[in-house]
């Protein structure tokens, strides 16, 4: 009888991946139940009538409803937007300030903190104080620019400069990476720098080829966690609309988020208005898996191209 050609595995081998199992443990139960479960909960209440009360089978209506629904439509170009013209605006932003910084000698501790003080207003009170400032007939920054002769916009309430009113905040906001960044480029080698010049490389070529390569993995970091906030654009959006329109919650009156005229309705807020105040959960279960759809195509389309610029380089 011919012994068999595959021996049992050592029994070390087994308890290793018994103490693998053990150490990973923690981590498994947090993708299944903060992850997996409600990933596949929102499935299944998509196809849903749902109200908290009542379910109700109802196939694919749910779905044809939201790819017939104009507000989706409109919230997903305005979110859209925000991942195309804000988030690129923060980086620069934010790189070019922090680039600054590492320049400046004296006084660079005090300007650091200044740079980083807006991240720590909270999101109400900042989003608040950014409508006074910017309100066209009491703002104290349209009284500035009629000074030197400009007429300025009515920022929050005019559909052409809500949005971009909106990433002037978060703008001014960007402290926190403005640290990362800053912290990236003082950790760049000196000796780099100091070889690309003896090449004769002036300051942009040092910067593109020295500084961008090294902290790149910092730049796909900030870019794909910008994108994924972009994309749940939330609270500023919200109270902006409402401070700007004058909506109060009165009895007997509700407040339809995206003034003006829909400029800053966002994905996450048509999904709230749709959930907890018209209450379809099963619709706003669709309209969740769409944005997980959307951070996910975003995150990959990112990755890839910084594992391509990583491999050009």
């Amino acid at each position: 009888m011919m012994a068999s050609t595959h021996a049992a595995p050592p029994r070390w081998r087994r308890g290793e991946g018994a103490r693998a199992l053990l150490w990973l443990a923690p981590w498994i139960v947090g993708v299944l139940v903060f992850f997996a479960y409600p990933l596949l909960a929102t499935v299944y209440f998509s196809f849903q009538r749902y109200d908290l009360f009542t379910l109700e089978f109802v196939g694919l209506d749910n779905w044809r409803y939201a790819f017939a629904d104009e507000r989706v439509y409109q919230s997903a170009r305005n979110t859209l937007w925000l991942v195309a013209f804000m988030v690129p605006a923060q980086l620069f932003f934010a790189l070019g300030v922090a680039q600054l910084l590492t320049k400046i000698k004296s006084g660079a501790g005090v300007l650091r903190t200044i740079f980083y003080l807006p991240s720590l207003v909270p999101t109400v009170a900042g989003t608040v104080a950014f409508v006074y400032l910017l309100n066209p007939a009491t703002g104290p920054v349209n009284r500035l620019l009629a000074l030197v002769g400009i007429t300025g916009p009515d920022w929050f309430g005019s559909p052409a400069w809500a949005k971009p009113s909106l990433t002037l905040l978060a703008v001014w906001g960007v402290g926190n990476t403005m640290m990362i960044f800053l912290a990236a480029l003082l950790d760049v080698p000196r000796h780099l720098y100091e070889a690309a010049a003896i090449d004769g490389a002036g300051a942009w070529r040092q910067f593109r080829n020295v500084t961008l390569p090294t902290i790149s993995p910092v730049l796909m970091f900030s870019a794909i966690t910008g994108v994924i906030y972009a994309v749940q654009y939330f609270a500023q959006a919200m109270i902006a609309s409402r401070v700007a329109s004058g909506a109060t919650d009165s009895a007997g009156t509700t407040f339809t988020p995206g003034y003006p005229d829909g400029a800053l309705l966002t994905l996450p807020q048509h999904l709230f208005h749709t959930g907890f105040r018209d209450w379809s959960m099963g619709l706003a279960c669709v309209h969740a898996l769409l944005l997980f759809a959307v951070s996910m195509v975003f995150t990959l389309i990112l990755l890839r191209q910084f594992s391509r610029a990583e491999g050009d380089s």
